[in-house]
């Protein structure tokens, strides 16, 4: 009976078919994992678009960080730094 049963077992799963599950095993927890962190990004992203949407003091800061926007009344002042090469050169 143990014999039949091992034939059976051997017919339907191949000679290396535990190989083959274990690299779909394998697989599967990858996609798992990649799932799991788009799902996050996917949270991230539904969080940042809800602030855009209604937290002026959110859109400000964020006009502020990537336009380079300013605000009413203010003025930009850019201080440029003198470098050593050229300091040395007006002593002489």
């Amino acid at each position: 009976m143990a014999v039949i049963f091992s034939f059976f077992l051997l017919v339907i799963f191949g000679d290396d078919a535990l190989l083959k599950l274990n690299r779909v095993k394998r697989e599967r927890n990858i996609l798992i994992k990649k799932n799991e962190e788009l799902a996050r990004e996917n949270n991230s992203m539904y969080t940042e678009i809800g602030r855009l949407k209604h937290d002026p003091e959110y859109i400000e800061n964020v006009a502020r960080r990537e336009l380079g926007m300013i605000g009413k009344n203010e003025i930009i002042f850019k201080i440029e730094k003198k470098t050593d090469s050229g300091a040395a050169g007006e002593k002489k």
